[in-house]
């Protein structure tokens, strides 16, 4: 059996009535057919499941990107304007169980929204809108264009030498795609800075002494995942530590009985 992979939905209304908790179709496209895995869908909201049902359930997960931010009550700081909107549901979630991963050993990947969480779930803080910061680019994605235009690569990442990353895709440095407002400030606690963009924003993330797969990228790896030369590594490695830990798991098990 393949591992099981929990996706983080996110909020939505259809309609503008009908509430739904959905995720995006390249995300479950990416961890099914190049990390394979059997994918499902978490509730982003901390009143459906425990921390513990959910760790028990899943060999790892994918904290995939959002529209609404981060609260930055959740690292000390006061909401403006700029900051966005929020899912308080979403952060309930997401900030305690990123934590009970690394401590368990579950793989994880943070994308986007979930590179921030990873941050925040370890103290640390992030920038409302990083094109307002002195010689920073402009991450967000393009207003206009088709899908392939807003998702098209933008910018190089470079990379630590000898890190996880590079571990990863045999190089130190990868051209990715840019659809983010918000960046790391601070880093957390744990939190190992190991690739930037050219403008010095923070791209590529580890938790340090993890004994699992923990990283986070700020881009968008899901889109054409099976294709891309950096995309598709990364989620073949994530796939194998699921399938490293769901064996270990399962062995464990039936030692146990």
């Amino acid at each position: 059996m393949r591992p099981v992979v929990g996706i983080t939905g996110n909020s939505y209304l259809i309609d503008d009535s009908y509430p739904v908790q959905a995720c995006g179709m390249h995300n479950i496209e990416a961890v099914s057919k190049v990390s394979n895995a059997t994918a499902l869908i978490v509730p982003a909201s901390p009143d459906f499941n425990t921390i513990d049902e959910l760790c028990a359930m899943f060999d790892g997960f994918v904290f995939t990107g959002a529209r609404p931010n981060v609260h930055p009550e959740e690292y000390g700081e006061e909401a403006t304007a700029a900051h966005g909107d929020f899912d308080r549901d979403r952060d309930g979630l997401t900030l305690p169980l990123i934590r009970a991963c690394v401590e368990r050993g579950i793989p994880i990947l943070g994308i986007c929204r979930g590179f921030q969480e990873f941050n925040v779930a370890f103290g640390g803080t992030l920038y409302p809108e990083i094109r307002d910061l002195p010689g920073r680019m402009n991450h967000r994605m393009p207003p206009d264009g088709t899908i392939e235009e807003k998702f098209a690569l933008r910018h190089d990442i470079n990379l630590e030498k000898g890190g996880a990353f590079e571990a990863i895709w045999g190089t130190d440095v990868v051209r990715t795609n840019s659809l983010h407002g918000q960046g790391i400030k601070d880093a957390g606690e744990r939190i190992v800075i190991e690739g930037y963009a050219p403008d010095g924003t923070p791209e590529a993330i580890r938790v340090e002494g993890a004994s699992g797969f923990a990283l986070a990228v700020q881009w968008h790896p899901e889109w054409q995942a099976g294709i891309d030369t950096v995309s598709k590594p990364l989620f073949e490695a994530f796939g194998q530590a699921m399938s490293t830990y769901r064996a270990n798991r399962m062995g464990a098990q039936a030692a146990a009985e």
